[in-house]
């Protein structure tokens, strides 16, 4: 399953420099990496110990004689994968040709399959900070954080008894279109349902014209979170 990324997990462009130094995947130590940056050893270690918080980089020590053993690094999975292509453009060609399957059954069971399991990679990290008695709106609002340290306009505010989960601008704005189809509105009501373990329904959308999409518990019953 991918890693949700967390809110202090941006690449710095200097960061991606030194990721991009590495990318032959060989092992390098902090010399080697100087002149291709064109930076001092001070910074080049600076840099080195955030992509290794980040798990980008893994350290190997080396021993040699009785010296004071020295360190190389090389780029981990995760290292090579922040630094491939943008995967925007991938994910768009993907729903596009979803969207132009002609098998209805077929392009409704891939949707929801997708909806699933973006639902269940936000409901495993929602759960991760789970208390004991949790409740229906303490896991929108954890839901809620979560989508805002993505950088998406989100807040839970109360629609009667039940909290309501706003959203100001759409997930993923390059993907949504106002077809009657509607599909990445359902893909979303879907996903958002599976992360918060409660089926939820989009009472109301910016492609219509509202100030926010609003996405409401579909009944006052609440159901445990799986």
């Amino acid at each position: 399953m991918s890693r949700l990324v967390p809110p202090n997990d941006h690449l710095r462009p200097v960061d991606r420099e030194l990721l991009v130094a590495m990318r032959s995947g060989d092992s390098m130590s902090i010399g080697q990496l100087i002149e291709p940056l064109g930076v001092t050893a001070t910074a080049v270690r600076q840099r080195i110990d955030r992509l290794l918080e980040m798990g980008l980089i893994q350290r190997e020590k080396i021993v040699s004689g009785r010296g004071r053993p020295t360190y190389n690094y090389q780029m981990t999975v995760d290292g090579h994968r922040r630094l491939g292509a943008n995967p925007v453009d991938l994910a768009d060609a993907l729903w596009r040709e979803m969207l132009a399957i002609e098998d209805t059954d077929l392009r409704e069971h891939l949707l929801d399959s997708v909806a699933a399991r973006l639902g269940r990679q936000y409901a495993a990290v929602v759960r991760d900070s789970a208390e004991e008695n949790d409740s229906f709106e303490s896991r929108m609002h954890r839901l809620s954080d979560m989508f805002a340290a993505q950088r998406m306009e989100t807040e839970v505010t109360q629609q009667g008894e039940l909290p309501v989960l706003d959203i100001g601008s759409c997930p993923y704005p390059s993907l949504t279109d106002d077809s009657d189809e509607r599909a990445m509105c359902r893909l979303e009501e879907q996903m958002i349902s599976e992360a918060l373990g409660q089926p939820v329904h989009l009472s109301s959308c910016r492609l219509d014209g509202d100030s926010c999409c609003q996405f409401s518990a579909t009944d006052t019953n609440e159901t445990p979170a799986s």
